[in-house]
């Protein structure tokens, strides 16, 4: 890795000041490639500095996920491994720290490979993990880390030096106070969510090339940012770096189709033009020039895989679109631009009224149920995005990047 080691130093500092806040005595969980050794020791060093009491960095190799899709029995290609289960489930019982370093050393590694098959093996995705971070049981974010080879997936060269360079001011390492310059921001998002939330929408449309969407909101949706705080009420930022406002929608009020705007990397492929559309709130078609196969497979996962489970906006001031890169990382790309994501409801997005509710009960009140929650890029300055009012009212949001209210 050619980052210069103070660097390195610096970021994991304001990634445990900022993100997740680590005290004495915490448990730390790391998750990496194999790649990212480097910045997963200068977490686990910044985290030993504050106290922690065990930091524990746990390496994925992907290159044995592609021998695995090419060659393990097709009915075992969903099974994941129980100690790792296990290990999230420790963290789980002492509210630690759990830090998800992104940037996959190559995007696009199973190229070629049966997308069916491809599809069924999720790892490293597990959906212990998922539980966790969803009802914030522990303090949790994920942070990009550049290789050599994502930046030849992005430049066509291995230059992660040149990567290096647009990911610092994206992570907002380039002011003199990152870690101000953060608090900064969140108040800005927070705000914007505020705003929304006094609209008081019934449904949010998109409406682009080969977009013509219309996602109905839960009653008194709530609309927040990445500011959350654990069961144990530690403050923390999901996501470094994050500029949107989200909330959950009503899942079963999703009309029209819907373009990707952006390749979407997904465990090991990438899914390039693809087109949903939604009947009655499920997906109902899938079209993509590249891995519709693979997508079709996940979203065959459980019943809510093929609906929907966030809505969130994005305008065109986030350094993430400026630097007009994309980055074949959704934690990048889906901060970017607009997003929405099928699968699991996102809990900070769902009305006071419903909270406390178990899962039966959200999903008849609307709020999507399920094992898995993806991303996917549908915003752009070819996007217009408008609010509906209860009364049929309609107010633009955004239209050409830019907010409109």
């Amino acid at each position: 890795m050619t980052v210069p080691t103070a660097e390195l130093a610096g970021y994991a500092d304001v990634v445990l000041d900022v993100a997740v806040p680590v005290v004495a005595g915490d448990r730390v969980l790391i998750n990496a490639e194999i790649e990212h050794a480097p910045l997963a020791r200068a977490l686990a060093e910044a985290a030993y500095a504050r106290g922690a009491r065990y930091a524990d960095i746990w390496y994925f190799d992907p290159y044995a996920k592609r021998s695995r899709v090419r060659h393990a029995d097709t009915a075992t290609l969903s099974e994941v491994p129980a100690w790792l289960d296990a290990r999230n489930e420790d963290l789980v019982r002492h509210c630690g720290v759990l830090l998800n370093i992104r940037g996959a050393a190559a995007p696009d590694l199973l190229a070629g490979q049966d997308p069916v098959r491809a599809g069924l093996d999720r790892m490293p995705y597990l959906t212990s993990r998922q539980r966790m971070q969803l009802g914030n049981l522990v303090r949790w974010a994920m942070v990009p880390c550049p290789t050599a080879e994502w930046a030849r997936a992005i430049f066509g060269e291995p230059d992660e030096t040149r990567l290096w360079e647009h990911l610092r001011p994206i992570l907002r390492l380039d002011r003199p106070d990152p870690r101000a310059a953060w608090e900064q921001r969140i108040t800005e998002l927070l705000g914007r969510a505020e705003v929304l939330n006094g609209m008081r929408l019934d449904a949010v449309r998109f409406e682009g090339p080969g977009t013509d969407l219309t996602v109905g909101l839960l009653p008194d949706a709530h609309w927040t940012a990445a500011r959350l705080e654990s069961v144990r009420g530690h403050r923390f930022q999901a996501n470094l770096p994050t500029e949107e406002v989200f909330t959950t929608p009503d899942y079963r009020r999703v009309e029209g189709t819907v373009r990707s705007t952006r390749p979407l990397a997904l465990d090991g492929s990438v899914i390039r033009d693809l087109e949903l559309t939604f009947t009655g709130g499920v997906v109902t078609q899938v079209r993509a020039s590249t891995g519709a196969d693979v997508v079709r497979t996940h979203q065959a996962t459980d019943a809510g895989a093929a609906r929907l489970g966030e809505l969130a906006l994005v305008d065109g001031s986030s350094p993430v679109g400026r630097s007009g890169l994309t980055f074949l990382e959704t934690l990048l790309d889906e901060n970017a631009t607009c997003h929405l994501a099928w699968g699991a409801g996102l809990p900070p997005g769902v009305p006071e009224h419903l909270r406390g509710r178990d899962a039966a009960g959200l999903e008849a009140a609307g709020v999507n149920v399920s094992g898995v929650h993806v991303d996917f890029m549908v915003g752009g300055p070819d996007v217009t995005v408008t609010g509906i009012g209860h009364d049929g009212g309609e107010i633009e949001l955004l239209r050409d990047d830019e907010w409109q209210v």
